[in-house]
C-alpha cells in the first residue's frame, strides 16, 4: 500500500490531494488575490487614492486574498478528505 492510502476496518480510504475542492478554491481566489495586489502595487492612481478615502483598496483585498487563500490551502492539506477505495480495485489504481 502506498503512503495515502488507509485501511481503516475492512474499508481502505485514500486522500483526494489535487482533486480536492479546497484546492482549486484556495488557487482561484490566490490568483486573484496576486492580480489585486499587483493592481494595488502598480496600478492604482491618486484619483483612485481620492475616490477611496487615501486607502489602497486594490492592495488591502489582495493582500487579504491571499491570506485567505493560504489558510484555505493549510486547511486542505492539514484535515484531506478520505474517499474510499472498492475492495476489488488495488490500492495503486485508485482514484
Amino acid at each position: 500500500m502506498s503512503d495515502d492510502t488507509r485501511t481503516t476496518g475492512r474499508t481502505r480510504k485514500r486522500k483526494a490531494g489535487a482533486f480536492d475542492v479546497r484546492t482549486f478554491i484556495a488557487a482561484l481566489i490566490g490568483l486573484y488575490g496576486v492580480i489585486l495586489l499587483l493592481t494595488g502595487l502598480f496600478g492604482t492612481s491618486e484619483a483612485d487614492l481620492a475616490k477611496a478615502d487615501g486607502l489602497n483598496v486594490n492592495l488591502w483585498t489582495g493582500l487579504g486574498m491571499l491570506v485567505f487563500a493560504a489558510a484555505f490551502q493549510a486547511w486542505a492539506v492539514l484535515r484531506p478528505v478520505r474517499v474510499p477505495v472498492p475492495d476489488d480495485q488495488p490500492a495503486s489504481e485508485a482514484p
